[in-house]
Parts: structure tokens; sequence; C-alpha cells
């Protein structure tokens, strides 16, 4: 990832995505959770967002860390590996996820971790992995820009398929399984000037050094023509998984 970009609005863009999900998330599965992890919380788009009364935050990124600190201030905050989870066994009422698990290595694993420090009755979340395979791109003279993000994303060592596999993974990884699937869109909206530049920013990083900058720009153009017009669809379905250890 590319460490120049304002990696909290985009992780607030991707949280927006989600938000009604997590609402509804709140009172199916974290109702009256009151020790509440979230793995891979990044600068604490979701974490400042999630309604616990003792709320914890793991991440990798020590500077990501600090900014989360900053946008939520009540949280208990760790710099480590969801791969080896530094809590002990049954610490947590729930432990929650946000577009991580297509970055592990081994997302079982994580899974496997996370259950772990959940307490017996307690839930373990996934809300926010992609499925590049079915991304939509209209006009079709587009299509070829989720091609080469997924590839993109691929030599990132990501796994952008991965959304449909959570029920699998969450079985493997012993977790019983109540609820999964794509998160319902209310429609395609348009994208305001803001977003789009944040989905060139993240896509001009992504393929840098892979596409040449003159297609990338031609890209952009034919991008921006089609939003103006009114006939820019871009959808990238993404899945959801939660259940009970």
């Amino acid at each position: 990832m590319d460490k120049r970009l304002d990696w909290h609005s985009r992780f607030l863009q991707q949280a927006a995505w989600t938000k009604p999900l997590r609402d509804y998330l709140a009172h199916a599965a974290l109702g009256g959770a009151g020790r509440v992890l979230e793995a891979g919380c990044g600068t604490g788009a979701v974490l400042m967002d999630l309604d616990a009364s003792d709320l914890h935050g793991l991440d990798l990124d020590p500077a990501r860390l600090t900014l989360a600190q900053r946008h939520s201030p009540a949280a208990a905050l760790v710099c480590g590996d969801t791969l080896s989870l530094p809590y002990r066994p049954a610490a947590f009422d729930a432990v929650v996820s946000h577009f991580l698990l297509l970055w592990l290595p081994d997302p079982q694993r994580a899974l496997r971790e996370m259950k772990r420090v959940t307490r017996p009755g307690g839930c373990v979340l996934a809300m926010a992995e992609p499925d590049y395979s079915q991304r939509v791109d209209e006009p079709h003279s587009l299509a070829e820009l989720g091609r080469w993000q997924a590839a993109s994303l691929r030599r990132q060592g990501a796994d952008p398929d991965i959304g449909p596999r959570l029920a699998g993974l969450f079985h493997q990884a012993g977790i019983r399984l109540v609820e999964s699937g794509p998160l319902r869109q209310a429609g395609q909206r348009q994208l305001t000037p803001r977003e789009r530049e944040l989905e060139w920013a993240v896509l001009s990083a992504d393929l840098a050094g892979s596409v040449p900058a003159d297609d990338l720009q031609k890209m952009r153009e034919l991008d921006e023509q089609a939003w103006q017009s009114g006939k820019r669809a871009l959808h990238v379905p993404t899945w959801y998984a939660w259940g009970q250890v």
C-alpha cells in the first residue's frame, strides 16, 4: 500500500459503503457485546463507529494506530498481528474485521485466532471482503480497469476474490456460521468528485509501473466522461459473514 495516499479518507469511504450493514449487525450480532476487538483497525474509520463499552483495536502499522487513537480515543490499541493475536483465550464478546482477510496470507488461521480470543457464545464478524471476479464496469470500454486492479492486488499478495469463500472459511475455522452473503446495494449512485479522486488515487498507486501512464490517463478521461454523462456504473460485490463461537 502506498503510504503517500490519504488512507484515512479512503478507509472512511469504504466504511460509508458498509454503514447500513454495520448498523444491522450492531443489532443482530453485536447487541449486548461489551468487549469488542477490531482486528486490522487501520486508522480507526470503523473502530470509531463501533458501539461497545470496552473497545479494542489491533493493527500492524504503528502510524495507522496513532491516527486510530486520535479518532477513537477511548479504545485500547495494540500493535500486533491478526495471525497471532496477543490476547488470552475468550477475552472478547466479539471480534470484527473490515476489508482485512483479503490481505492476509492465511485468512483461515486469522479466523481461528479470532475464534480463540472470543468467549463461548460470542461472535466473529468479517464485515466486508470483495469479489473482483464479479466486478462490473460500464461502459464496456472501462472493463480493463477492473482486470488491471485485480491483477495488481494479487501482485501485492492480496486475494481479490475472497468474498464468496467466507462461509467456507468460517466453517473450516470451527465458527458456527449464522449468516453470509453479498452486501445489498441500494442502487448505483453518482460518486462525488472527491470520491472519484480517491478512487483514482488508489488506482494510480496500484497500477504504477504495471500500466503505461498514457494508457492510465486515457482510462481516467473515459471514466470521467462516463460519470459526467451518467453512463458510468462501477460495482465490486462485497461479502460479509458472521458466526458464533
